[in-house]
């Protein structure tokens, strides 16, 4: 409902700058850079579910070399994706750095500014809690003696809500970057 709520206020702001005739965007975005995070960002969706799926067999560590993805297990298929969620933070922060130091586009400097950070930081906020709950997972799995089925299922829950990060960030991607 958050994000829904965040979706409303930058169609609202939009509505109104554009209708005093105020440039929109009023930034002007690496394409490049935003849809190379977003490949990124979606890819993790799969290798998260490859976790899954090995999960669900039981398979918490690769059962042969490493080069040989098809016999990864939970751990390696779940540090990717983790990798992959730690690349487009920092391709995130690499943009807001160039947004803030070349464009002076900060929090205060327009509503523009306003609807663009804290929505696409409050996404932020979400992948960093989600790469928390893949380092407190693939802990678990060197810790514990065996593969439980309570940690199957919490393997499933972060899944979910990886995929629901994922999710959000096609709708923000769509509405901030493809149609503003």
């Amino acid at each position: 409902m958050f994000f829904a709520a965040l979706f409303a206020m930058y169609f609202t702001v939009r509505s109104v700058d554009k209708g005093l005739g105020q440039p929109w965007p009023q930034a002007h975005f690496d394409l490049k850079l935003e849809t190379a995070i977003t490949i990124i960002l979606l890819l993790s969706s799969v290798t998260c579910q490859l976790g899954v799926f090995a999960a669900e067999r039981g398979q918490v560590r690769r059962s042969g070399p490493i080069w040989n993805w098809a016999r990864w297990g939970l751990r390696e298929w779940y540090v990717l994706t983790f990798l992959m969620g730690l690349a487009f933070l920092v391709g995130q922060v690499y943009d807001y750095n160039d947004l803030v130091t070349n464009q002076h586009l900060t929090i205060f400097s327009s509503n523009f500014g306003s609807v663009f950070y804290i929505p696409t930081g409050f996404h932020g906020l979400h992948v960093a809690g989600g790469l928390v709950a893949f380092m407190f997972l693939l802990g678990r799995t060197f810790v514990a003696k065996r593969f439980t089925l309570e940690q199957q299922i919490s393997t499933i829950v972060v899944s979910y809500y990886w995929h629901f990060v994922d999710v959000v960030w096609i709708g923000l991607y769509t509405t901030i970057f493809l149609i503003h």
